[in-house]
């Protein structure tokens, strides 16, 4: 109970008209966030931990709180017809479709997004089962909103279960950053060769695969939010989550036990789990992130905040802490 209040308020700042100001002052740089992301807990199935299910609860009242303030607004768009061409297409073409089970997923890169798209294959019968190897198509057996025609696309968000997953957004940039231009070979010579030549001296000769994390920001708050590609688009223009309303906001943070929330209200066969994370994958933690963070200028960090600033609110994630006093630790 003692933690309600707290968490409420931080969600009412992040809501605020004056949110923008308070970052440039630097006030909620040295405000210390509430945990708003429990560990997981157990799955519903298992039964969960009474303490955590508080916490979930509170965490998902403040979403709803500041999602329906800030799309409450009269310039919000109330429907996906409302928006402007290239933000309608935008948000169509990431709803997958499952008609079997009646729900859409708007997948969001760098969310876990190949696992649930594995899920749909298995539940669609195009997949035998969730740990087959091998690489994800992307495209093949699945069924776009996007593709359908206007009428089938309204009955389907009228009358469908939708669902989203969420992340820390500059935990979300930085795995984007560490996969594409660590590991791929093609965002490497697509992004990497022309963000090193836009932003280091005699860079011209680089094959891409040497750009810095500040490097990488710098490119992001130089992009339009439109036009970026949507590894590192924020959530917001992904899915819209003003214009489409969700059923359920799953966290990154809570990856199986959401997962497990969602399987069981589309009531999925039994066998048909979330993936388990495979062993060569290299996650992002609290310390590699920090690490990444507190060596980079605060000037880039406190710049790009505003393009990625209604993630962190509507989905109530504290604005990264990149305080002298928090790096030295």
């Amino acid at each position: 109970a003692a933690l309600l209040p707290s968490m409420l308020m931080f969600g009412v700042i992040l809501a605020s008209s004056g949110l923008l100001l308070m970052i440039e002052r630097g006030i909620l740089a040295q405000v210390g966030p509430p945990p708003l992301h429990p560990s997981p807990g157990l799955s519903r199935r298992d039964g969960r931990d009474s303490t955590a299910e508080l916490e979930l609860e509170v965490l998902r009242d403040t979403r709803n709180r500041t999602i329906r303030s800030l799309c409450g607004q009269r310039s919000m768009p109330r429907s996906v017809w409302e928006l402007p061409p290239g933000q309608r297409r935008t948000v169509l073409r990431h709803l997958l479709v499952s008609d079997k089970y009646r729900f859409l997923y708007c997948y969001v890169p760098k969310v876990a997004c190949s696992n649930w798209k594995r899920i749909l294959k298995v539940l669609e019968g195009a997949l035998e089962s969730v740990d087959v190897r091998g690489k994800m198509d992307h495209k093949s057996d699945l069924v776009f909103l996007g593709d359908m025609k206007p009428e089938e696309i309204s009955y389907r968000l009228k009358h469908y279960y939708k669902f989203i997953f969420v992340r820390n957004p500059m935990e979300r940039l930085l795995s984007a950053y560490r996969n594409k231009f660590g590991e791929i070979k093609e965002y490497q010579q697509k992004y990497g060769v022309e963000i090193v030549r836009r932003y280091r001296k005699n860079g011209g000769n680089s094959a891409g695969d040497d750009v810095t994390f500040s490097e990488f920001l710098q490119y992001l708050l130089d992009e339009d939010v439109e036009r970026m590609n949507e590894h590192w688009m924020p959530i917001y223009n992904l899915c819209q989550p003003c214009a489409v309303t969700y059923d359920f906001i799953g966290s990154y943070e809570r990856l199986h036990a959401d997962a497990n929330h969602v399987l069981e209200h589309i009531q999925a066969p039994s066998f048909v789990r979330f993936p388990e994370r495979q062993a060569w994958y290299k996650p992002v933690t609290a310390e590699t992130l920090h690490y990444y963070l507190c060596n980079t200028p605060r000037r880039l960090i406190k710049e790009l905040l505003p393009k990625y600033i209604l993630d962190f609110s509507l989905f109530a994630y504290p604005l990264p802490n990149v305080t002298s006093q928090f790096c030295r630790q």
